[in-house]
Protein backbone atom coordinates (compact mmCIF):
# COMPACT_ATOMS: atom_id res chain seq x y z
CA UNK A 1 0.00 0.00 0.00
CA UNK A 2 2.55 2.43 0.94
CA UNK A 3 5.32 3.56 -1.20
CA UNK A 4 8.70 1.97 1.20
CA UNK A 5 10.93 3.36 -0.89
CA UNK A 6 11.58 6.39 1.01
CA UNK A 7 13.69 6.34 4.21
CA UNK A 8 12.59 6.80 7.78
CA UNK A 9 15.40 9.37 6.89
CA UNK A 10 13.63 11.12 3.82
CA UNK A 11 10.48 11.58 5.77
CA UNK A 12 12.34 13.38 8.74
CA UNK A 13 13.96 15.89 6.15
CA UNK A 14 10.66 16.63 4.87
CA UNK A 15 9.44 17.69 8.28
CA UNK A 16 12.46 20.25 8.72
CA UNK A 17 11.63 23.92 8.70
CA UNK A 18 7.83 23.53 9.63
CA UNK A 19 5.66 22.33 12.27
CA UNK A 20 7.08 18.69 12.61
CA UNK A 21 10.30 20.03 13.63
CA UNK A 22 8.94 22.88 15.75
CA UNK A 23 7.34 20.27 17.80
CA UNK A 24 9.76 17.04 17.39
CA UNK A 25 7.76 15.08 15.64
CA UNK A 26 10.32 12.20 14.15
CA UNK A 27 9.06 9.08 11.77
CA UNK A 28 10.16 6.51 13.49
CA UNK A 29 8.49 3.48 11.66
CA UNK A 30 7.76 3.11 8.24
CA UNK A 31 5.76 -0.27 6.85
CA UNK A 32 4.10 -1.67 3.92
CA UNK A 33 0.67 -1.18 6.36
CA UNK A 34 0.87 1.60 8.69
CA UNK A 35 3.02 4.54 9.36
CA UNK A 36 4.43 5.74 13.51
CA UNK A 37 5.64 9.09 14.48
CA UNK A 38 6.40 9.94 17.89
CA UNK A 39 6.11 13.31 19.63
CA UNK A 40 7.19 15.02 22.69
CA UNK A 41 5.23 15.86 26.11
CA UNK A 42 6.69 19.33 26.76
CA UNK A 43 7.07 22.88 26.93
CA UNK A 44 5.99 23.16 23.04
CA UNK A 45 2.95 20.59 23.08
CA UNK A 46 1.84 20.94 26.49
CA UNK A 47 -1.14 23.19 27.52
CA UNK A 48 -0.99 25.91 30.17
CA UNK A 49 -2.21 23.77 33.00
CA UNK A 50 1.06 20.85 31.99
CA UNK A 51 -1.04 18.45 29.89
CA UNK A 52 -0.60 17.75 26.34
CA UNK A 53 -2.71 20.62 24.31
CA UNK A 54 -4.93 18.28 21.54
CA UNK A 55 -4.17 20.85 19.10
CA UNK A 56 -0.60 18.86 19.43
CA UNK A 57 -2.42 15.54 19.33
CA UNK A 58 -4.16 17.01 15.94
CA UNK A 59 -1.18 18.32 14.29
CA UNK A 60 0.94 14.87 14.78
CA UNK A 61 -2.28 13.06 13.67
CA UNK A 62 -2.66 15.43 10.56
CA UNK A 63 1.30 15.15 10.01
CA UNK A 64 1.03 11.20 9.83
CA UNK A 65 -2.29 11.07 7.54
CA UNK A 66 -0.66 14.05 5.03
CA UNK A 67 2.72 11.81 4.89
CA UNK A 68 0.66 8.39 4.67
CA UNK A 69 -1.87 10.19 1.72
CA UNK A 70 1.47 10.91 0.16
CA UNK A 71 3.24 7.75 0.06
CA UNK A 72 0.20 5.83 -1.38
CA UNK A 73 0.20 8.22 -4.66
CA UNK A 74 0.89 6.26 -7.61
CA UNK A 75 3.09 9.34 -8.79
CA UNK A 76 3.59 11.92 -6.30
CA UNK A 77 5.18 13.70 -9.25
CA UNK A 78 1.71 14.01 -11.01
CA UNK A 79 -0.73 14.07 -7.74
CA UNK A 80 -0.40 15.73 -4.24
CA UNK A 81 -3.14 14.94 -1.18
CA UNK A 82 -4.80 17.80 0.69
CA UNK A 83 -6.84 17.86 4.22
CA UNK A 84 -10.34 17.93 3.90
CA UNK A 85 -11.45 17.41 7.41
CA UNK A 86 -9.99 16.17 10.37
CA UNK A 87 -11.50 15.30 14.25
CA UNK A 88 -9.91 13.46 17.30
CA UNK A 89 -11.42 12.18 20.45
CA UNK A 90 -8.99 13.16 23.54
CA UNK A 91 -8.99 10.11 25.80
CA UNK A 92 -6.48 10.48 28.15
CA UNK A 93 -4.04 13.26 28.96
CA UNK A 94 -0.13 12.78 28.92
CA UNK A 95 2.10 15.25 31.07
CA UNK A 96 5.28 13.93 29.77
CA UNK A 97 7.53 11.48 28.12
CA UNK A 98 6.78 10.91 24.13
CA UNK A 99 3.33 9.72 22.93
CA UNK A 100 3.49 7.47 19.47
CA UNK A 101 0.65 8.37 16.56
CA UNK A 102 0.06 5.00 14.61
CA UNK A 103 -1.51 5.70 11.17
CA UNK A 104 -3.32 3.19 9.09
CA UNK A 105 -5.85 3.42 5.86
CA UNK A 106 -9.33 3.51 6.43
CA UNK A 107 -10.17 3.75 2.86
CA UNK A 108 -8.00 4.35 0.21
CA UNK A 109 -9.56 5.50 -2.78
CA UNK A 110 -8.86 7.19 -5.93
CA UNK A 111 -9.65 10.94 -5.14
CA UNK A 112 -10.91 10.23 -0.97
CA UNK A 113 -8.78 8.76 1.56
CA UNK A 114 -9.33 8.18 5.18
CA UNK A 115 -6.59 7.79 7.66
CA UNK A 116 -7.28 6.85 11.44
CA UNK A 117 -4.28 7.95 14.08
CA UNK A 118 -4.16 6.05 17.52
CA UNK A 119 -1.84 7.97 19.66
CA UNK A 120 -0.56 6.18 22.93
CA UNK A 121 1.69 7.05 25.74
CA UNK A 122 4.90 5.22 26.67
CA UNK A 123 2.78 2.31 28.47
CA UNK A 124 0.56 2.08 25.49
CA UNK A 125 -2.52 3.40 26.71
CA UNK A 126 -5.01 5.27 23.85
CA UNK A 127 -4.54 9.04 24.35
CA UNK A 128 -6.08 10.39 20.90
CA UNK A 129 -8.03 8.57 17.92
CA UNK A 130 -8.78 11.04 14.91
CA UNK A 131 -9.47 10.33 11.70
CA UNK A 132 -8.29 12.59 8.85
CA UNK A 133 -9.83 12.97 5.06
CA UNK A 134 -7.43 13.49 2.33
CA UNK A 135 -7.82 14.46 -1.11
CA UNK A 136 -6.07 13.69 -3.86
CA UNK A 137 -6.09 16.59 -6.62
CA UNK A 138 -3.98 16.86 -9.67
CA UNK A 139 -0.69 18.82 -9.92
CA UNK A 140 -0.79 21.83 -12.54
Amino acid sequence: MFNTSYSLEQLNAMGQNNMLNHLGIEFVELTADYLVAKMPVDHRTKQPMGLLHGGASVVLSESLGSVASFLSLPDPTKQTAVGVEINANHLKSAKSGFVYGKCTPIKIGRNIQVWETQITNEAGDLICVSRLTTMVIDIK
